[in-house]
């Protein structure tokens, strides 16, 4: 039976990559909540539309990747290059987990910032998940 992970990846990027476009264009939801910020309220990042939109694009690259793990289209990578992409994308998002020790991942001193709750909760965790189920799929088969 075939892994469900790349599918699951797919969904998850393909919904992140949706949400930095719709800030791209201009929305404002939860766009407040996903910057970091001092625990003074200063923004430690200030994306413009544009950074929205490259973010996505990588995120929209990410979900392709897993896309073509999936089979469901007869495309493949080479197999070098597809295991360097395999083992990439899942450590990015496990060095966002562990994050900066300061503002950003699991090991940041607790704040009480809407971004350091929802890093706690979601964020970090997300990308947990994410790295794991990268590692999962590039993981050498039996």
């Amino acid at each position: 039976m075939k892994s469900q992970n790349p599918i699951i990846l797919l969904l998850i990027f393909s919904a992140l990559a949706g949400l930095h476009f719709s800030w791209a264009l201009g929305s404002h939801w939860g766009f407040t909540a996903a910057l970091p910020t001092t625990p003074e309220g200063d923004l430690l990042l200030k994306p413009t539309p544009l950074d929205s939109a490259i973010v996505g694009f990588g995120l929209m690259a990410f979900g392709i990747y897993y896309l073509l793990q999936t089979q469901w289209i007869n495309k493949t990578l080479p197999d070098k290059l597809n295991r360097i992409i395999g083992w990439v994308i899942p450590g990015i998002f496990l060095l966002r987990a562990v994050g900066d020790f300061k503002y950003v991942g699991i090991f940041k001193p607790p704040m009480q910032t809407a971004f350091a709750q929802a890093d706690f909760f979601f964020y970090s965790p997300l990308c947990l998940l994410i790295a794991l189920l990268g590692f999962l799929v590039v993981r050498p088969k039996d």
